[in-house]
């Protein structure tokens, strides 16, 4: 965004669009990253000093296990959402429980979670395998 805002603005004349790409590129970069930096350099030393401050501790471990339940929140959403791409619109029963349901997709997650917990494969690896998987999977059926 920054290398096509100094080119389309011509920052040094319209000789030198390259140039003037590259520097919207870096102040772009610099002001992205500069906050995140300020933040950790200054107020790194004051988190280390309350480090062991009860008063401060304990919301945040209070605060840690609701990101947690967040976390465990979103994987059921998704979960459902990928295994019943149609929802389960009938009353609930072992009979219906199975309508819909995309077995494909429990079958990868599967292979995902052993090729990730068993044998430590990367998790790039495992995704770009999930997803061609899923792909040649779409293509096929």
């Amino acid at each position: 965004v920054g290398y096509i805002g100094g080119w389309t603005k011509q920052v040094f004349g319209s000789e030198q669009l390259a140039l003037g790409g590259l520097a919207g590129a870096m102040v772009a970069t610099f002001f992205t990253f500069l906050p995140s930096f300020i933040f950790i350099l200054i107020g790194g030393p004051a988190i280390e000093a309350s480090r062991y401050d009860i008063k401060l501790s304990a919301p945040l471990t209070a605060i840690t296990a609701a990101v947690v339940g967040v976390i465990i929140n979103l994987a059921v959403f998704f979960a459902y959402h990928v295994l019943w791409p149609q929802g389960i619109t009938q009353a609930f029963n072992m009979q219906t429980l199975f309508t819909g349901f995309q077995w494909i997709s429990l079958l990868i997650g599967v292979a995902a979670f052993i090729a990730l917990w068993r044998y430590k494969i990367g998790i790039i690896t495992v995704i770009g395998a999930c997803g061609a998987a899923g792909l040649v999977y779409k293509l096929l059926v």
